[in-house]
């Protein structure tokens, strides 16, 4: 599969896999819950029960999704994880936290642009 079709899919999933609620958004805001180089959220640290459930049920939807977009394209489940991340770390919001394929958390600063991993370019 191209590279331009991955990306067309990681649009499609974005939206469906962003829906949270504001215990979500407010850990999101505090740095706590940042998107990783893989497609998946993850904990910064430790962060609140109730927010870590939040992460794993969103993670478990997108895994899903993953699953059945690449059954369709032929691709494998982390090669449509890796295409997501590429779109929602492009569009990362000033103050959010990601995670590049090193492991590292950062936050990304206002008019910072997050140098995405190789597989996005």
């Amino acid at each position: 599969m191209k590279r331009s079709a991955l990306l067309s899919v990681a649009l499609a999933l974005a939206a469906p896999v962003a829906a949270q609620s504001p215990v979500l958004d407010q850990a999101i805001a505090a740095g706590e819950v940042g998107e990783r180089y893989d497609g998946y959220m993850g904990v910064v640290g430790t962060a609140p029960p109730p927010v870590e459930r939040q992460v794993r049920a969103i993670n478990i939807q997108r895994r899903n999704l993953y699953i059945q977009l690449s059954q369709r394209r032929n691709v494998t489940p982390d090669l449509v994880g890796m295409a997501t991340a590429c779109q929602l770390l492009s569009q990362l919001p000033a103050g959010e936290a990601y995670m590049l394929p090193g492991g590292a958390w950062h936050r990304r600063s206002p008019g910072q642009r997050i140098p995405l991993p190789d597989y996005c370019h």
